[in-house]
This record gives C-alpha cells, sequence and structure tokens, in this order.
C-alpha cells in the first residue's frame, strides 16, 4: 500500500513540483492550500507525513503544526525561508520532526520523508529501562513517569528509545541524527537540541535540571544508568 503525504502549501507551483516528485516515487499525495484545510484533509486521509509551509493565509504554519500535534502523531516537516533560524528553532518548538529551506532540491525532500517513515524499523533496545520513576518500554510503545503513561511524538519516543538502547553511554547529535532521523550529512544538530528539550519537558520532574537525560557537554546526550 502507498504511503501518502500531505502538502500544506499556498504556493500552486512549489505543490505541484513536490507533487510530481513524490507521485513518480509511488507516494499517494493530498494537497491544500490553506492551513485550515489541511487540518481537514488531514483527519480525513490520516495522512502519514505532512509537509506543511510556515506562511500559509489564515491560520499560520505554527498554528497548525501545534493543532497537528494534538490529533496526529505523523512526522510533520516544515518549509522555511533559507537561513531563518528563529522560525527553524520555533517550528520544532511547535512540534515539527524535521525542517527544509526553500528553495529545496525535490529529491532531497523525497529522501527525507522516506527516512522518517523508515525510523519505525530501527536497531532501538526492545527491553524494558527504569531511570528513576521513568520506565521506558520500546517493544510496547509505552512510557510511563511515576506510572502514569507519558505522551511523547513519534521522534520524542524514538529518540528516548535510543538512548534506553545504551543507557550511561554518551551519544553524539551526529549519532542521534543517524538513528533517530535516519540521516547524519545533511541533518542540523538542532533538530536533536529542540527535541531532547522538548522530551525533558514531558520526562524531567524539574526539566531545567534534568536527571535522566543528562547533557555530557562537548560530546552529547546519554540516559542516566
Amino acid at each position: 500500500m502507498a504511503r501518502s503525504v500531505l502538502i500544506i502549501e499556498d504556493d500552486d507551483r512549489i505543490r505541484r513540483l513536490v507533487r510530481m516528485t513524490l507521485t513518480g516515487e509511488g507516494f499517494e499525495v493530498h494537497e491544500a492550500a490553506s492551513g485550515e484545510e489541511g487540518l481537514d484533509v488531514l483527519a480525513r486521509t490520516g495522512a502519514d507525513v505532512v509537509l506543511l509551509d510556515l506562511v500559509l493565509p489564515g491560520k499560520d504554519g505554527f498554528e497548525v503544526c501545534r493543532e497537528v500535534r494534538r490529533t496526529s502523531d505523523a512526522p510533520v516537516i516544515m518549509v522555511t525561508a533559507r537561513g531563518d533560524s528563529h522560525d527553524v528553532v520555533a517550528g520544532l518548538e511547535a512540534g515539527a520532526d524535521d525542517y527544509v529551506s526553500k528553495p529545496f532540491v525535490p529529491k532531497e525532500l523525497s529522501a527525507r520523508i522516506r527516512a522518517l517513515l523508515r525510523r519505525s524499523s530501527g536497531a532501538a533496545s526492545r527491553h524494558r529501562v527504569q531511570v528513576g520513576d521513568l520506565e521506558v518500554l520500546p517493544d510496547e510503545g509505552v512510557v510511563r513517569r511515576g506510572g502514569e503513561p507519558v505522551a511523547l511524538t513519534r521522534t520524542e519516543f524514538r529518540l528516548l528509545c535510543e538512548l534506553a538502547a545504551v543507557p550511561g553511554r554518551v551519544l553524539s547529535r551526529e549519532e542521534l541524527l543517524e538513528r533517530v532521523w535516519g540521516y547524519g550529512y545533511f541533518g542540523d544538530a538542532r533538530l536533536v537540541d529542540v527535541h531532547v528539550r522538548r522530551l525533558r519537558t514531558k520526562v524531567e520532574a524539574d526539566p531545567s535540571h534534568p536527571t535522566a537525560v543528562t547533557t555530557v557537554r562537548g560530546m552529547g546526550y546519554r540516559l542516566a544508568p
């Protein structure tokens, strides 16, 4: 069965270019020209990946991304203006999994989509891991803190599972890009940093003083043994 991509983009030319590229590679493509329309199409189709422009009529991409995150764990790739660092970080904080900058190369975009869709078959530990009151059960897709379930996005869960696969070992940002996002050479360390911050808000009692997902300065991140 073909995997589906929802393009939320108000520029007809970009939608047409992306549609031609993705349909040529076997994807089913849905389109929307506004945030409101995109949310409606996502609710009807349950697309596997969302490609989301940040500059949209009506609801902007940040608001749309937050609404997507309330109803779906489909990976979101946001489209930003080249070099706009503020928008990149703000979009990731809103819940996006990845980003591409305009003008982008369609083949690179399709490679990123395929990498995000492959993540469920990675090599993360399948064993239960306990760190303080944090419990990770990769095989069941469950995370609990203090016995209560924790709602994570697909990327946050994968990030935690990769750290849980090697408790106590430091994983560099480059390793995490490869393990979680499925690529390293065109990845951005900000993807890792922002998702670690988001993860900490959900699994740490005090995110400003983390005890489970810790930083090793100059090296990377680790899950406390």
